[in-house]
């Protein structure tokens, strides 16, 4: 039987993105969830989308808060066979995810401050784990199939059990900048993010039990029963190997070879005990009790003879189940995980804004490849997979985004293009292959570098109230063996509305909502037991924002 590996992948870290490529949100303000494109903004939320671009603000000060209320099901459909049932559905809740931005414009000088969950920022919630982690229970089951051959009331048919997880992501970012206007048609920017992350988990697997019959058993205190049940099989057969040893003296030493074992116990060589052992192990060969009591002791002695050496392997056998049985015993015992991970990095950034004629905006921003090291801080590890004060790497990939804006007045439009340098970030090894305890695991891989463009309108109504929508399409280029039902990536359309409102020269309130609509991927994996099966990811998200942003002038 194999290790049971679901103990090793339950507590894999688990990423939580909303908006942007596989570890980065760019959901990082009211305005971006109204219009899904603003890489060439000019506004306040400038800041993280295009810092090149601030030199266009007025002189003075300049703040916004957002708070963003977000939803996400991830609902996975495994064909894999062994399961009870196979539909889950993870789901995320995030109620307050907060970004607030500051600048100071003077003249060809803005100084700039961002902050916001740069990564993660929300919390997962598994109630009834995931394929990933049942799996291997499932495979407890035919396992011990063999056991019936043993003994045909060791007929184990099912399983259940208790899997919950929950775990909570956040890598803040916390940007500083300076942007400087070169000339009226160019201005540029240069900015560091610090990033302080952090991420816990804590769960459980429990009461893991085993349908014997039609009843339901604690499967570690059945297991256990069942190894010294076998394990008394097993000393039977290897008194029964031993059986001519045992049976020489009275042959040699008492002359005794013509009796039966009624005539050995009537006339005291051996007691009650001690025959019913002999004729326990006459009938493991297969003879009647008729034939058992014809049998004289020299006869007896033959046959325990010839069958000695079955009855040896039978007895290494049953010792070796026995031992199995109490080895998985001990493993599917309940099993807990509280820990936490911290650590913090820097991202490099670099601007320019071009503005060639009046109302058309060109916008370029790279970020550099954030390099991030995370310890661990645990205060429960039943498995050992986050040992007290190790450290792992979790990089962030570098970023180039572009954008172009026209402002025509009643309409303002902007396209927005991003390009993750996912294939740069090595992502680790693919969890359903250490699940299923592949002897090689597939190392997670990009088939080609991640993208999103996007389009958005805003229409100016009054010079107080405007409103906008915009779509947005993202494929982060992944290969096959990157998906897996804990951590995968579909390609996306996103769609966006929203208002702004200008309640005076200096405040302004933005709201917007988007709903994004994940491609359904159905991957193919081959587990090393049963075989080929699909298994299909699903993922949906609601986001609610809303902002205030005020200006001294």
């Amino acid at each position: 039987m194999k290790r049971l590996t679901f103990i090793l992948v339950f507590f894999i870290p688990v990423q939580f993105v909303f908006a942007g490529g596989l570890l980065t949100n760019t959901n990082q303000s009211a305005q971006f969830i109204r219009m899904m494109s603003r890489n060439a903004s000019t506004e306040i939320d400038a800041v993280y989308f295009n810092p090149a671009g601030l030199i266009k603000m007025e002189d003075g000060w300049h703040f916004a808060v957002y708070s963003q209320t977000i939803f996400q099901d991830k609902p996975v459909d495994s064909k894999f066979p062994l399961l009870n049932d196979g539909y889950y559905k993870g789901e995320v809740k995030v109620p307050v995810f907060p970004t607030a931005f500051a600048v100071y414009k003077m003249d060809n000088w803005a100084f700039s401050l961002g902050f916001g969950p740069n990564a993660g920022g929300g919390s997962a919630t598994y109630d009834t784990g995931l394929p990933s982690f049942e799996i291997p229970i499932t495979k407890v089951v035919p396992g011990l199939a063999g056991l019936t051959q043993i003994n045909p009331e060791m007929d184990v048919s099912g399983y259940s059990a208790d899997l919950s997880f929950d775990g909570s992501s956040v890598y803040w970012g916390i940007q500083l900048g300076a942007t400087y206007k070169v000339n009226d048609m160019l201005s540029v920017y240069g900015g560091l993010r610090y990033l302080p992350s952090r991420n816990t988990y804590q769960g459980t697997i429990e009461n893991i039990e085993l349908k014997v019959g039609d009843q339901y058993y604690a499967a570690p205190s059945w297991l256990s029963g069942a190894s010294e049940t076998i394990s008394g099989y097993a000393a039977q057969a290897t008194a029964a190997a031993n059986m001519p040893q045992t049976l020489n003296p009275l042959i040699v030493d008492y002359g005794a070879g013509d009796y039966t074992l009624e005539q050995l116990q009537v006339n005291g060589y051996i007691d009650a005990t001690q025959r019913a052992g002999i004729e326990g192990g006459l009938q493991m060969m297969g003879l009647s009790q008729p034939q058992i009591d014809a049998m004289n002791l020299t006869m007896i002695h033959g046959a325990y003879t010839q069958a000695s050496p079955e009855f040896q392997q039978k007895a290494a056998q049953l010792s070796s189940v026995s031992q199995t049985l109490a080895g998985t015993a001990n493993r599917l015992g309940d099993k807990e995980v509280d820990t936490e991970q911290t650590g913090a990095g820097f991202t490099p950034m670099i601007g320019v804004n071009i503005s060639p004629i009046e109302n058309l905006n060109i916008a370029l921003k790279y970020e550099m490849k954030t390099a991030l090291e995370l310890t661990n801080n645990t205060t429960v590890d039943d498995m050992g997979l986050f040992p007290d004060k190790a450290k792992s790497r979790n990089d962030i990939p570098a970023i180039l985004g572009a954008g172009v804006g026209y402002n025509a007045g009643l309409v303002e439009a902007q396209l927005s293009y991003n390009l993750y340098f996912n294939k740069g970030v090595n992502w680790g090894l693919n969890v359903r292959d250490i699940a299923a305890d592949h002897d090689e695991v597939r190392p997670r891989e990009i088939d080609k570098n991640g993208m999103e463009i996007a389009l958005g309108l805003q229409f100016n109504v009054s010079e107080k109230f405007a409103f906008s929508l915009g779509g947005m399409y993202g494929d982060m280029g992944i290969a096959e063996n990157y998906q897996s039902d804990f951590s995968y990536s579909n390609p996306s359309v996103t769609g966006g509305a929203g208002i702004a409102w200008k309640i005076n020269d200096a405040l302004t309130f933005d709201a917007g909502f988007s709903n994004t609509y994940y491609q359904d991927q159905t991957v193919s994996f081959t587990d090393p037991d049963i075989g080929p099966y699909k298994e299909t990811l699903g993922k949906t998200t609601m986001n609610f924002a809303i902002g205030l942003s005020y200006s001294i002038f």
